[in-house]
């Protein structure tokens, strides 16, 4: 599928291209890794006593199949993460489950988990591809490589000062709890013309997605969060 038609389908969905996709296109040629915010990005947000912030199979798929296509193009897995503010054990468990190699809980000023990952995993933040949804996300926002705002049709204004401060690249159209994690992976794959591939060699589930499944399962989810001022890994009670 050319790059125009798949603008338009995005397009369609309500997604709105605050940077130019050929931009969009020439950056994630040096990213390396895929972060991704949890409240609000994977679900609505909602807490109380008997209620988690769950996610979706289908947003599940959408990270699997982002990884699959960066390891079709460069023979290699990309670094997956979540940041989160909060103990979200749903988190944990989707991040270990589908072999993420890292998440960062109870992280309030989220700029420092990008400091760490620089430190301790040698990724730049101009190598990072972020998606997020609120202001705790912003110090992150600010410095990564690329920024996917997952929209919330109740925050207008924020929506607009995102814009305004040049801090995404893409609003999807879906919001989170409705998919926008799914939006996004596909977003990526497409702009690179690597949808009708990634899908078929899946589809397959040949050597070349077998092999990907039997490297992507093989990292160890590691913890980390705040602790007396600095960041350690630890693993969630």
């Amino acid at each position: 599928m050319s790059l125009e038609r798949t603008i338009q389908l995005f397009e369609a969905i309500g997604g709105v291209f605050t940077t130019p996709p050929h931009t969009i296109v020439e950056n994630l040629k040096k990213v390396k890794a895929f972060l991704f915010d949890w409240d609000g990005v994977f679900n609505t947000g909602y807490k109380g006593l008997t209620v988690g912030s769950p996610y979706a199979e289908a947003d599940a798929m959408g990270t699997n199949l982002l990884r699959f296509t960066y390891w079709l193009q460069y023979g290699t897995l990309p670094f997956a993460a979540i940041i989160t503010g909060q103990n979200n054990q749903a988190a944990f468990e989707l991040a270990k489950r589908e072999h993420f190699q890292a998440v960062y809980y109870g992280i309030k000023h989220k700029v420092e988990a990008l400091q760490h990952l620089q430190a301790n995993y040698q990724i730049t933040p101009s190598q990072v591809a972020f998606s997020f949804d609120d202001v705790l996300d912003l110090s992150a926002a600010d410095v990564v490589g690329l920024r996917f705002l997952i929209r919330r049709q109740a925050s207008p204004l924020f929506m607009q000062y995102v814009k305004d401060k040049h801090l995404c690249d893409y609003i999807t159209g879906s919001e989170g709890g409705a998919y926008g994690v799914r939006e996004v992976c596909e977003l990526l794959t497409g702009l690179q013309g690597m949808y009708e591939e990634v899908v078929t060699q899946r589809v397959a589930y040949q050597a070349a997605y077998q092999n990907y499944l039997s490297q992507r399962d093989q990292p160890t989810t590691h913890f980390y969060t705040y602790q007396n001022g600095t960041i350690v890994a630890k693993e969630p009670s």
